[in-house]
């Protein structure tokens, strides 16, 4: 029985050590950079600024979201965006 312990350790610990080997490959490509884009709320008007991020999108409900910008690198960029689609009256708040 300690034969068969110690293999299924022994095979345990081979097969911990392949598998980052495996999911991880060396030339991997880079991530993409974080950035932000406007979303604006149908039921509301109101704009806002979401991180790219985030693992999870904004929760669609009571309302639905829709994508007014093009995602940009910063900030103050997506800000910018805001500001001038408030300006435009085609965003509130």
């Amino acid at each position: 029985m300690r034969r068969l312990t110690t293999l299924a350790a022994a095979a345990g610990i081979a097969a911990a050590s392949v598998v980052p080997a495996l999911a991880a490959p060396r030339h991997a490509a880079p991530a993409p950079a974080s950035g932000y884009y406007v979303i604006r709320w149908e039921n509301t008007g109101i704009c806002q600024i979401w991180n790219t991020d985030l693992q999870s999108k904004p929760v669609e409900w009571p309302s639905t979201y829709k994508v007014v910008s093009q995602p940009v690198s910063t900030f103050s960029e997506a800000s910018t965006i805001q500001l001038k689609l408030r300006d435009e009256r085609r965003c509130f708040f």
